[in-house]
């Protein structure tokens, strides 16, 4: 019976941002993109060292901490989403990324990408999007100059804190290298991700079992990725085929950058994206086109992260086009 009153006691003086059980709510859909995400980071630490967790780990409570503190003034709980946010907001940084620009960043994004639309399944934008677009932009050097070369061989991180930073003059991340450049890696190396780049996004096919994963469990839209993958494709190959792009072909154009981890985790974001079954094939192509037309004539070699946010402005657009064209088959 004593143990029992000291457990209640407890129960109700631990603040309940230090219990997440009491701190989420609950969301079935979201535990499986963090599920998804796992062998993503743990490969990411493989990569460029536990630094990697410790990012997350700090991105994670700083969000979780900004989340509540606006949702306590709705009378509300936040969601567990704002794991999800955090999760991909940081493996979408560069390793080298400082803490404090980190820490901004997912502030940033959950401020004025989330809350200030009025919280979860409000917001227009992605989240971890915006909060990366915003450090990409305000703090360039950060993320840009400073990439580190991968550990090869087994352990690799996972005995190590950080690898070494090497310029991006001398050593440039794939999707940079693939522009008017030397290849640099094997496509083997492209797919596998044993490449410099962001956290998350090296591993093309850790990230394409998570898509099949997140498909089997019907949390993402496989005609948005499809869509995104097959308009992509083409607007690459007709470049390509003409002379005309910076890629060396489409193939290292699609595994180099972000591309296919905006694909899977951002386009499909379900709160941002249409519902409609139409909507979502014109919105993933799109998305795809867009993506295309900044890498090949803006001065950012990534495009995608742009795209996805730019492509959300005209989300409610997309939605009265599926419609009319929905009427329009039916009459």
């Amino acid at each position: 019976m004593s143990t029992q009153i000291v457990t209640k006691q407890k129960n109700i003086i631990m603040p309940p941002i230090f219990n997440l059980k009491q701190l989420l709510r609950k969301q079935p859909m979201m535990r499986s993109v963090l599920v998804s995400l796992l062998p993503i980071m743990l490969f990411s630490i493989y990569l460029f060292g536990w630094r990697i967790l410790s990012v997350v780990i700090i991105v994670t409570i700083t969000g979780l901490i900004t989340e509540y503190l606006f949702e306590k003034q709705r009378q509300a709980k936040p969601t567990e989403s704002v794991l999800v946010t955090c999760f991909l907001y940081a493996l979408i940084l560069p390793s080298t990324i400082p803490y404090w620009t980190a820490i901004l960043g997912i502030v940033f994004g959950i401020v004025f990408a989330k809350q200030v639309f009025g919280g979860f399944g409000k917001n227009v934008f992605n989240p971890a999007l915006v909060g990366r677009c915003f450090v990409f932009i305000t703090f360039a050097g950060p993320m840009t100059n400073n990439w580190t070369q991968p550990f090869k061989t087994f352990p690799g991180g996972f005995v190590q804190w950080t690898t070494h930073a090497v310029d991006a003059v001398t050593k440039s991340t794939p999707i940079v290298a693939v522009k008017g450049e030397a290849l640099g890696h094997s496509y083997w190396e492209l797919f596998i991700g044993n490449i410099p780049g962001s956290m998350g996004e090296t591993s093309a096919l850790l990230i394409l079992i998570a898509a099949i994963y997140l498909v089997y469990k019907k949390v993402a839209s496989w005609q948005i990725m499809l869509s995104v993958i097959i308009s992509f494709v083409t607007l690459t190959t007709i470049f390509w085929a003409t002379g005309s792009s910076q890629f060396h072909n489409p193939i290292a154009a699609i595994l180099a950058g972000g591309f296919l981890f905006g694909t899977v985790f951002m386009a499909t974001d379900p709160v941002t994206a249409p519902k409609q079954t139409r909507a979502k094939i014109i919105y993933g192509i799109f998305i795809g086109i867009v993506a295309v037309i900044i890498r090949e004539f803006a001065l950012f070699p990534e495009g995608m992260m742009f795209a996805i946010l730019i492509v959300n402005t005209f989300v409610p657009l997309i939605d009265i086009a599926a419609k009319s064209l929905k009427r329009g088959v039916a009459a």
